[in-house]
């Protein structure tokens, strides 16, 4: 693989140009990971801003929220209600390749900015809509948010203890995976446009995106004919394979056939329960899994996690501590894969920004810029719109 470089010119989205019209989440999340790889992101912003610059956590003011998702955009301010704002808008998309959008179905069209009235003047431009539902649907324009999409999609009713309550994932995880499927749907519409010349309207619901992202409910639902009930923090097919209590905590371990198994017995010192109908194979033993559960906390309670995660990691089975977030974000892995560079911006000094994830070879990672401040950018864009580019 080559080293990383600090040509910024190498970046993959180097001669992007988007227009971003999202705001919250979903949307700032997918145009940020394009920003990181080198785009420019215009965010049309309204003379209140973003949502999300007066959601906390806050630092002198500031949203830290919104510069994680804004980082590296120019803002402009623009009323779209107004001829000249829709005006300065169709002079932008003369320079830009994509459109993001994440307003309810029909907002755009109203506006004179939907895909269809826009197609004919810029037929290269690939316009991405993002919301709850999709574009189609009995759905489609009622509001949605995180906690509604992981209610409605099922990852709700499959998250917590078997006895307890439905329960939220941590992270807004509906959020992310329509802005992950956003993004990677850009790139399918830019590469496709590259043997077409022509642009494609990408539709992208949240709840698709979550719901497509779990194939493991999908197969048992779809194909098994199942209902799948909560399991805990037990994987719902294989055992042992979950998380386990310990002397001083809980260890996380993942044995995924018979062999591993085998190998887990003899670290455990009961080598005879290779032998147990019960635990013959992995379907079985997830039947059993209570049974085997016993074993292997009775193990587990005279040994502290570090210990029992070094003993099985020596044995070739994957385990783990379980690590807090911070924990994990300042973990030597985190470091040396750069999931995280410093950013300046002018009032906050200093900030520590996550990273879209993916190296490239060749690509430097950091060199990045800070979310912009409201309407920041406006005369710049403004001025390159006279001159005819928005560089």
């Amino acid at each position: 693989m080559q080293p990383d470089t600090d040509d910024t010119a190498a970046k993959p989205l180097a001669s992007i140009r988007v227009l971003d019209f999202t705001r919250v989440l979903a949307g700032p999340y997918c145009t940020a990971m394009m920003a990181d790889l080198g785009a420019e992101v215009i965010k049309i912003e309204t003379a209140q801003g973003d949502d999300y610059r007066h959601i906390g956590p806050f630092r002198e003011g500031e949203s830290l929220l919104f510069q994680t998702v804004n980082r590296g955009k120019r803002s402009i301010v623009l009323d779209l209600k107004s001829d000249d704002g829709i005006a300065t808008v169709r002079a932008l998309l003369a320079e830009c390749d994509v459109l993001v959008e994440n307003f309810r179905p029909g907002v755009m069209d109203k506006l004179g900015l939907g895909p269809e009235a826009l197609a004919e003047d810029f037929p290269a431009l690939i316009y991405v809509s993002v919301s709850g539902f999709g574009q189609t649907g009995p759905n489609a324009k009622k509001p949605a948010y995180d906690i509604i999409i992981q209610a409605m999609s099922g990852l709700m009713d499959a998250t917590g203890e078997p006895d307890g309550q439905p329960t939220m994932v941590g992270e807004a995880l509906a959020d992310v995976a329509g802005g992950l499927f956003a993004a990677w749907g850009t790139m399918v519409a830019l590469f496709d446009r590259s043997r077409t010349g022509k642009g494609r309207h990408v539709d992208v619901g949240l709840f698709d995106a979550l719901t497509s992202m779990m194939p493991t409910l999908a197969c048992r639902t779809l194909m098994g004919g199942e209902t799948p009930t909560r399991t805990g923090n037990r994987h719902p097919l294989s055992a042992p394979f979950g998380t386990y209590a310990a002397r001083d905590g809980h260890f996380a371990v993942a044995v995924l056939n018979d062999r591993l198994f085998a190998t887990f017995c003899d670290v455990i010192g009961e080598p005879d329960l290779t032998e147990d109908a019960r635990f013959a194979s992995d379907t079985l033993r997830r039947e059993n899994e209570p049974a085997l559960a016993r074993h292997i906390e009775a193990w587990a309670g005279r040994h502290g996690t570090g210990e029992i995660v070094r003993l099985l990691a020596d044995a070739g089975i994957p385990a783990a501590e379980i690590q807090s977030v911070a924990e994990a974000w300042n973990s030597q892995q985190a470091l040396d894969r750069g999931l995280a560079s410093d950013v300046e911006h002018p009032l906050l000094g200093r900030l520590r920004m996550p990273e879209q994830p993916v190296h490239f070879s060749g690509v430097a990672r950091a060199n990045r810029k800070a979310a912009p401040a409201l309407n920041a950018d406006a005369a710049d864009i403004l001025a390159s719109i006279a001159k005819g580019d928005s560089t």
